[in-house]
């Protein structure tokens, strides 16, 4: 007779365990502790085997029916329904180790080490933050470009458009290391540009001059009382127009005064990316300067206690206070004169945008090549620094103010 319910809860613990059977090859098996385990009994292959269905009452008669039923169903099919629940059991163990914060794990531990400290900080807080409780368990192999979104438009719900972008972009680095790795086939990231689909972060608006106040500008610059480290920081920033970050973090190594060249390593790029700055003459001398007050540090512009460490990046603006433009000029205002500056002079766009390193780079290329234009920025970047020049004699002419 076929098992019922009540059979199965009345069921007393003995001295021995002993079955009770159900059908077609279904038993409870009840143990001397009194635990009751489900069984399906058949044979494969000519063998006589168990399959495990779990315990009662957790797995309830009827549920241990469906169970034994879907195990014949792969008899019907010739698959061993033990071997298959091992496979599976395998298959979910790789899925945990492939999971998306698995992987992100791995990624950021290779990724961290030859980036800055507080911006691999970041990174990671925005991973825990945002990232790893909408898809962190899930298989790397199963996230798809509409998830993606999913998450990077809920960071986008409560204002933060700019670090919704990032969650996104975050996102594509995991799965690209994924995909280097063989663990997915492609990268569903790729699928979707931010722009697509998320806001436009406002643009950030940074106080600068206007151009009639530059020569003006410059002579304070020249005359500035202050460390001779800042002031020619700020000269060099004037003629080479970096980010302050890549400025202040320059070291020595990075230099190429036969090719007139300083080569930024990716790891110190907004956009991760290695970028050229063609030297104008006016550059180098500046480094030359810098040069004879080196004294064997690593570091163009040290911190004034810890040598090992670049000054801070409040030191230019805090400078330019010192000047009298406070709320008139920042550091990032140079990279605005100089683009102004360029572009009424006629300089192709393409060629301003590739030296500024922008992140807007569809219009320039679509696989950026930081050595492109290389001549023809070159011959810009000496132009401008000739331009400051003549600026800087108009404000120190006769009557000039």
């Amino acid at each position: 007779m076929a098992l019922t319910d009540t059979a199965c809860r009345n069921a007393k613990a003995v001295d021995k365990a002993f079955k009770l059977s159900d059908s077609a090859g279904l038993y409870l098996l009840v143990n001397p502790s009194g635990g009751k385990l489900w069984r399906f009994k058949y044979r494969f292959a000519g063998k006589e085997k168990l399959l495990a269905l779990g315990s009662y009452p957790q797995i309830a008669l009827k549920d241990a029916r469906k169970r034994r039923d879907k195990a014949r169903e792969l008899l019907d099919d010739s698959i061993d329904p033990s071997q298959q629940k091992k496979i599976s059991k395998l298959t979910q163990q790789a899925a945990a180790a492939h999971s998306f914060k698995a992987v992100a794990e791995a990624w950021h531990a290779r990724w961290a080490p030859s980036r800055d400290a507080t911006h691999a900080a970041k990174v990671r807080r925005r991973l825990e933050a945002d990232i790893y409780p909408e898809i962190g368990t899930l298989p790397v192999s199963a996230i798809t470009a509409p998830m993606l979104l999913a998450v990077a438009k809920k960071v986008e719900a409560r204002g933060a458009l700019d670090v919704a972008k990032r969650v996104y972009q975050t996102c594509g680095q995991v799965l690209r290391y994924a995909l280097a790795h063989g663990l997915i086939e492609r990268n569903p990231a790729a699928d979707v540009k931010p722009g697509d689909a998320l806001r436009p972060a406002k643009t950030k608006n940074y106080a600068r001059l206007e151009l009639k106040d530059v020569p003006e500008l410059l002579r304070r610059i020249e005359t500035y009382d202050g460390s001779v480290y800042t002031r020619l920081a700020i000269k060099l920033m004037a003629l080479t127009f970096v980010r302050t970050s890549e400025l202040i973090g320059a070291r020595w190594e990075e230099f190429d005064f036969a090719a007139g060249q300083w080569r930024i390593p990716a790891e110190r790029m907004k956009m991760d990316t290695p970028h050229i700055v063609p030297l104008s003459r006016q550059a180098v001398a500046v480094l030359r300067e810098l040069e004879k007050v080196r004294l064997g540090r690593a570091l163009l512009f040290p911190g004034e206690r810890d040598h090992a460490k670049p000054m801070s990046n409040n030191t230019i603006l805090y400078a330019l206070y010192r000047m009298g433009y406070h709320s008139r000029m920042t550091g990032h205002g140079f990279r605005g004169l100089a683009s102004t500056i360029l572009h009424e002079q006629g300089f192709e766009h393409a060629h301003i945008e590739l030296q500024l390193a922008h992140q807007e780079r569809d219009a320039i290329s679509a696989a950026y090549n930081y050595a492109t234009y290389l001549p023809q920025r070159k011959k810009m970047m000496q132009w401008y620094a000739d331009r400051l020049d003549q600026l800087l004699t108009s404000a120190a002419a006769p009557g000039a103010r």
